[in-house]
């Protein structure tokens, strides 16, 4: 019951960091369509950093997939060197405590920095829409001096 309730856990989490790299990458696209034909203006600034802030998100939302990969790896590790499993240690109880330690210490490492990056996506994201909206506030005042 515990393994099922953490997969679903890990699936949901998962679902989660890909649909926020989605709408990031959906968000520069129609970013770069909608000035295709634009010259370049200091009205475009709040456009540039939302591409800027866009490209973090993609960017924590990729870093905070290989700290998850790394992590489970080191779970995996943890659980084949408890085991005896791993042909270097054998089954050694003074080094399979040392192993397990370290293991677990960067495990625990690897997670922190996964929330870290997971957190700081969703911000991006957000901030980024933010500066878009300015962008298009700011366009529409141009066009209305024009």
């Amino acid at each position: 019951m515990q393994k099922e309730v953490y997969k679903a856990l890990r699936d949901v989490q998962d679902k989660y960091v890909y649909f926020l790299l989605t709408a990031t990458g959906a968000a520069v696209a129609f970013a770069v369509t909608q000035t295709q034909t634009a010259k370049l203006a200091w009205t475009q600034a709040p456009l540039g950093f939302a591409l800027l802030f866009w490209g973090l998100s993609f960017f924590c939302g990729c870093r905070h997939i290989q700290h998850s990969e790394s992590t489970l790896f080191a779970n995996a590790s943890y659980f084949e060197v408890l085991n005896g499993a791993d042909p270097e240690l054998g089954s050694d109880p003074r080094k399979i405590a040392i192993a397990a330690g370290a293991i677990t210490k960067a495990a625990q490492s690897h997670s922190n920095s996964a929330g870290f990056t997971r957190r700081w996506q969703f911000r991006f994201l957000i901030t980024g829409c933010a500066a878009y909206l300015v962008w298009h506030v700011l366009e529409m005042y141009a066009r209305a001096l024009a």
